[in-house]
């Protein structure tokens, strides 16, 4: 059956699924949503013998149905194949009780790479299907990791131009390293004065500037996305939720249609999403941990019904996860209204102008599969050192704020259903602050000699991420003033 796609915000015609990935955002400021959910074609235990790429290929099959078989395959072959360190793609590792779902064995060491590797292939060939001439112009804010995933995805991909704004003072030293110094003659990265919430409110008025997009129509250009805001972010996000069951059912380590907890450090909200749409799907989930930094916006809405980012904007060593608007929840909260796209834009129109907005009885009814809590710093750093401990193994800032949460809901509800964490960075990203947690005598360190001790206590070889970053001489060196964005895009674009 068919999956079409709606705007959050307006009854505007459905788009096909190429259409909506070449647009990225709707011309009315909303989220494209498919339609309904499909449910699982396969079963469980079919699922269990498939390697990723084949998983993979039977979710995405189901939301991206204007795709042939033979595109698509063709798109995740390129996706998923030797940029990735290990044939698995994203391995599960058991630590403290939990399964580590590592999803940092991409070209850039953060789950980003599990849909930025194929963004690229589903962007160009849903151009293809839909005879666009323009050159497509990838506009992005990132708090870290996505720009690094994205820049890499579409550096020299012919027909497109890539342009990321991140935080200056807002990433980790690796996360700046590593996007300041990509090549690709059709890449610019520009360090705002602001934070990730000024970078991603910049790109969205870009988006939704009538005037800008008809001028870039006549010269040539038109702007997507591949924030996790575009569906052809979340689909393939979708993936490695089924592969994580379907390993765990492989491995004996459940029985099929036991039900497992899965444990998000969430920032946008598209990861977290995207196990939700997995549970829709029929994948055996009880409960989503949404575990947040002391950033805990959504901490908060699950507690209370309110969201409100009228508050003190925190710098934490979970950067990716420093955000206080979580773009990706109008996505539910548009699902949880009964797919109203009249009160889900009042209720961004609320966000927009007064900075909250109130959810009433009906819809908290909708968030009954979710539980939110947060870790402070010291919580963090605490759960690193003691994992480390423990088993050897070591997380993420982000990961730990996880298993952090994830510590906190077994204290209060005893549940001991198996439990997969998404370990969303490879702790050689946040080098310092995972390093200083484990013991604070390594401060004294230069962050690649962090590298090095690293990989020395972890027994774990550097990734070729860092290492080609040691010497890697800075190319892109411009900042600007979050309202100067537009005018930094015309600059690049020639326009």
């Amino acid at each position: 059956m068919e999956v079409l796609y709606n705007s959050t915000r307006s009854n505007s015609q459905p788009l096909k699924a190429s259409q909506a990935i070449l647009k990225g955002l709707s011309e009315d400021g909303g989220l494209f949503v498919p339609d309904h959910i499909p449910a699982l074609d396969k079963s469980l235990s079919e699922l269990s013998k498939m390697s990723y790429q084949e998983v993979a290929y039977e979710v995405m099959k189901l939301f991206l149905t204007d795709f042939t078989e033979e595109e698509l395959k063709n798109c995740i072959a390129r996706a998923y194949d030797s940029k990735f360190d290990t044939t698995v793609i994203a391995p599960l590792a058991e630590a403290e009780g939990a399964y580590f779902l590592e999803l940092f064995h991409g070209p850039t060491i953060a789950f980003k790479d599990m849909a930025l590797s194929i963004l690229p292939h589903l962007l160009i060939t849903s151009a293809r299907k839909n005879q666009i001439k323009n050159e497509i112009v990838i506009l992005t804010a990132t708090s870290g990791d996505t720009g690094k995933a994205a820049l890499a995805g579409f550096a020299n991909v012919e027909g497109t131009r890539i342009i990321v704004f991140y935080p200056k003072n807002g990433v980790s030293p690796i996360q700046e390293k590593q996007m300041v110094t990509q090549k690709g003659a059709n890449t610019l990265v520009v360090g705002i004065h602001g934070n990730f919430d000024d970078a991603q409110t910049g790109v969205k008025n870009i988006f939704s500037d009538k005037e800008l997009a008809k001028e870039m129509d006549e010269k040539g250009f038109q702007f997507s996305s591949a924030n996790s805001i575009n569906v052809g972010r979340l689909v393939p996000q979708i993936c490695y939720y089924v592969y994580a069951y379907a390993k765990l059912l492989a491995e004996g380590r459940i029985t099929e249609g036991e039900k497992i907890n899965v444990v998000v450090p969430t920032g946008n909200f598209g990861n977290i999403l995207a196990a939700f749409y997995a549970n829709n799907m029929g994948l055996p989930i009880a409960k989503l941990i949404c575990a947040s930094n002391e950033n805990k916006v959504l901490f908060d809405f699950f507690s209370t019904g309110t969201y409100d980012r009228n508050r003190e904007f925190m710098l934490t060593s979970s950067p990716s996860m420093d955000i206080l608007i979580s773009s990706n929840l109008e996505r539910l909260i548009y699902r949880i209204a009964g797919n109203d796209a009249k009160k889900n834009q009042e209720l961004m129109a609320a966000l927009s102008g007064q900075g909250k907005y109130v959810i009433d009885e009906k819809m908290k009814e909708g968030l009954a599969d979710f539980y939110g809590n947060y870790a402070s710093e010291e919580e963090t750093a605490a759960v690193i050192k003691k994992i480390y401990e423990d088993c050897g193994y070591v997380i993420d800032t982000h990961t730990a704020v996880a298993a952090a949460v994830y510590e906190k809901y077994q204290a209060e509800t005893k549940d001991a259903a198996k439990t997969v964490i998404a370990s969303t960075a490879s702790p050689f990203k946040f080098t310092r602050s995972v390093m200083n947690a484990i013991d604070v005598k390594y401060d004294s360190m230069t962050d690649f000699e962090l590298v090095d001790e690293l990989s020395k206590i972890a027994n774990v070889k550097v990734p070729n991420a860092i290492e080609e970053i040691r010497t890697a001489p800075v190319v892109h060196d411009k900042q600007c003033d979050a309202d100067e964005m537009k005018n930094v895009v015309r600059e690049f674009l020639g326009i």
